[in-house]
């Protein structure tokens, strides 16, 4: 079986899930949407990493190589 994600406006979501509902091959999975952060999570997320990039470049703290990140992608 593949997957499929699809992302639907709002006002188009209950015709799209009555249509793919009326597939019987079809499995529907439930969905969890994740609220986008809030300014303060998003900036506290920005101070956090400019204080790792300072602590990296101070030798306090090792960081990863390039390579390393590019293969959790």
């Amino acid at each position: 079986m593949k997957n499929i994600h699809l992302s639907v406006p709002e006002k188009h979501y209950s015709f799209i899930m009555k249509l793919i509902k009326s597939f019987d091959y079809v499995k529907i999975e439930d969905t969890v949407v994740t609220p986008p952060p809030t300014k303060k999570e998003f900036l506290d997320g920005m101070r956090n990493a400019i204080e790792d990039v300072k602590q990296i470049k101070a030798g306090k703290k090792k960081g990863k190589p390039f390579q390393q990140l590019l293969d959790e992608l």
